[in-house]
């Protein structure tokens, strides 16, 4: 996990990399008021198990500010503190760099099949820059498949923040990520808790400092006084004040949200949109047709199974130039979870009769390995498509993507190879 929540930092700014001006460019009037908890139909079943001493599975789905050592753990801390007499454990499906799009397909391996009894939902940082009709496609996805697996799991929407985020904020209204999510939760009666709500208030008050180093000299502590110090990159907050400020306004919420009188769980309301992501799924690479090059990689002998397999449900290995896998499928969008990385390749995908295109699983982040996800066929018509995936005989301008960063090879060597990573499909639709 150590490892991986160092990806997950990394990973993040990749994301945070993407163009935030479309998505802070929306209208007044498609941005919520700004609130730091809207209780709605509350959380009656899970805290009624909490209180009578049952156990309990608390989930995070989120972002690498959830994979932090932070308001996650914090929680779940409060929890079994504040219901000593319950067994409280956790599901921890954070994974730094992703959204929505990819939580959507990882639901049901990462989370529902642990049976839980909560489930948190934080990916209003990672979806910022996502159009907002894309962003409500893949929160309703998970909460129609969360409900359909059992009404009784109860879910909690939570917005956190980065720095470009606050402005909107100190306006009374929410960024178009939470904006957006917030709809969804309107729709299907689903408590929300702005986690940052109130360290915008301090930070236009002048009583917190969004982003700093910490002090290393009197003189520094000095400078900062009283102030809260809140981040050092403005987006994940210190454990010991930007995490306790985001753990205490889900203290604050939940307060609330415990008094919402119990009801039975919801009926399942109609789509809020008729191209919702109910249907993304996750198959194991197993399914597809693989040449004979592939090997599959296990724990505990090889490293990146071990420190990916919590993960992905299989991983795989090839390469050599020429390795491919193949698949058809009925349904609108296919994607591969895989790995990138140092020794990494690039990819010739071939989509039914489509121009075959080339798309490197190399970037300017890849001094090391890490989940991602490569796009094969997005918004497909409705029906059946072939798919062919082939490793490329060339290897992308590795030194040149580092540049980007300026980034350099430390060991040629390692940099070296046509390699690929996959674990699993990623379908809106069905294998055939």
């Amino acid at each position: 996990m150590n490892r991986l929540n160092r990806q997950c930092r990394w990973g993040l700014l990749a994301v945070l990399t993407v163009s935030r001006f479309a998505a802070h460019a929306a209208s007044s009037d498609e941005l919520v008021p700004a609130v730091e908890c809207r209780e709605r139909n509350g959380l009656p079943n899970v805290l009624s198990k909490l209180k009578s001493g049952a156990a309990v599975r608390i989930a995070y789905l989120g972002g690498s500010i959830t994979a932090q050592d932070g308001w996650r753990p914090k929680t779940l801390h409060w929890f079994r503190q504040h219901f000593s007499n319950a067994r409280v454990s956790e599901i921890n499906a954070a994974i730094g760099g992703t959204g929505s799009d990819l939580g959507v397909f990882r639901l049901q391996h990462d989370v529902l099949e642990h049976q839980p009894d909560l489930l948190f939902i934080e990916f209003a940082v990672n979806d910022d820059g996502v159009p907002a009709q894309q962003i409500i496609r893949c929160m309703e996805g998970i909460v129609r498949q969360t409900r359909k697996r059992d009404p009784a799991t109860d879910i909690c929407f939570v917005y956190t923040l980065a720095g470009d985020m606050l402005a909107t904020l100190r306006e009374g209204r929410f960024p178009r990520s939470s904006s957006a999510m917030e709809k969804v939760a309107d729709h299907y009666d689903i408590p929300s808790i702005h986690m940052g709500l109130e360290v915008a208030r301090m930070e236009k008050d002048g009583k917190l400092v969004f982003k700093g180093e910490k002090p290393k000299t009197e003189a520094e502590r000095a400078a900062l006084g009283d102030k809260i110090l809140f981040s050092p990159d403005a987006v994940h907050p210190y454990t010991d004040s930007g995490h306790q400020l985001y753990l205490e306004a889900v203290v604050r919420s939940l307060a609330r949200i415990e008094k919402v009188a119990s009801r039975a769980p919801p009926p399942l309301a109609a789509p809020l949109v008729a191209d919702n992501w109910e249907a993304a799924r996750m198959i194991p690479l197993s399914q597809a047709k693989l040449s004979s090059g592939w090997r599959r990689l296990n724990a505990p002998t090889n490293s990146l199974a071990k420190s990916f397999g919590n993960r992905l449900p299989e991983l795989w290995s090839a390469k050599e130039p020429g390795e491919s896998i193949s698949f058809k499928f009925r349904g609108t969008t296919a994607r591969i979870y895989d790995l990138v990385g140092p020794d990494c390749g690039q990819m010739t995908i071939a989509v039914d009769d489509r121009p075959p295109v080339v798309t490197p699983r190399f970037d300017a982040y890849c001094t090391y390995h890490r989940l991602s996800t490569l796009s094969v066929a997005e918004g497909l018509p409705e029906g059946v498509h072939s798919v062919k995936i082939t490793i490329h005989p060339e290897q992308p301008d590795k030194a040149k993507i580092l540049s980007q960063r300026h980034e350099k090879m430390d060991d040629p060597r390692r940099f070296d190879g046509t390699a690929w990573y996959a674990g699993a499909i990623l379908l809106l639709g069905e294998p055939l």
